[in-house]
């Protein structure tokens, strides 16, 4: 009997199983394929792959698309930028060559679960990032958003902190007549007037999708706003 006879006498689920089985042994092919111009669409491919999640699931957060699952897509396509050529160039043709010559039991075990070892400690560093995201991989599109309100009040939103204290100063305030800071939708501080400059405690602001942040809201005298932005605290820089 032909795989096309059986195919056709199969049950849908035993047809699943059967595609899903083959999709997964020739993903598993590419994944192990060696040539040099292999490693290097995969590699670029993966790299471009991750750039994508990166920014995509940056620009979502600075819409304010609390969903927990794009901090984890943002941790995923971070470190897929350094890891998949990593594991391309570097991982896979080192654990091909030493199944081949792996004289010991512990480089054959090696060997045997290289790409596995590979893997967990990929997806490690992925719920690490994505639970505790560092300073470098947070993207901060919601300036470049304002700037497309037609509005010419753009000043620089300039902020550090120490002691657990967050001390921010606008550039300029012309054109501003209130300043509104919020947390998770609560109102923490509010400026009538210039200068615009205030501290807020870090114990006081919300935590959203696994860090705390805040918004800062720049309004006119009909309370319009004019700029918002949006600050992690884990990217606030110490001084």
């Amino acid at each position: 009997m032909t795989s096309t006879d059986a195919n056709a006498t199969a049950s849908p689920l035993e047809l699943v199983r059967r595609t899903l089985g083959q999709a997964w042994r020739d993903l598993l092919s590419i994944y192990y394929t060696n040539t040099p111009i292999w490693r290097l669409l995969k590699s670029v491919g993966l790299l471009f792959f991750g750039f994508f999640c990166w920014s995509a699931s940056s620009l979502l957060l600075s819409y304010g698309v609390d969903w927990t699952v794009l901090t984890y897509t943002r941790a995923y396509g971070f470190v897929l930028i350094l890891w998949g050529p990593l594991t391309h160039a570097v991982v896979v043709p080192f654990v091909i060559r030493l199944r081949r010559t792996a004289d010991r039991p512990i480089f054959r075990s090696v060997a045997r679960h290289g790409s596995k070892i590979n893997l967990s400690v990929f997806l490690t560093l992925v719920l690490i990032l994505g639970t505790a995201p560092v300073s470098p991989m947070l993207l901060d599109f919601q300036s470049s958003l304002q700037n497309g309100s037609g509005s010419d009040v753009n000043p620089d939103l300039v902020c550090s902190k120490s002691d657990g204290e967050i001390t921010c100063q606008l550039s300029d305030s012309d054109g501003i007549d209130a300043v509104v800071v919020t947390s998770g939708g609560r109102e923490i501080e509010r400026l009538e007037g210039p200068p615009f400059e205030f501290t807020i405690r870090e114990d006081d602001l919300e935590e959203v999708v696994g860090q705390k942040e805040f918004v800062v809201e720049l309004r006119d005298a009909d309370a319009r706003t004019l700029r918002r932005y949006r600050r992690y605290v884990s990217s606030v820089p110490e001084r």
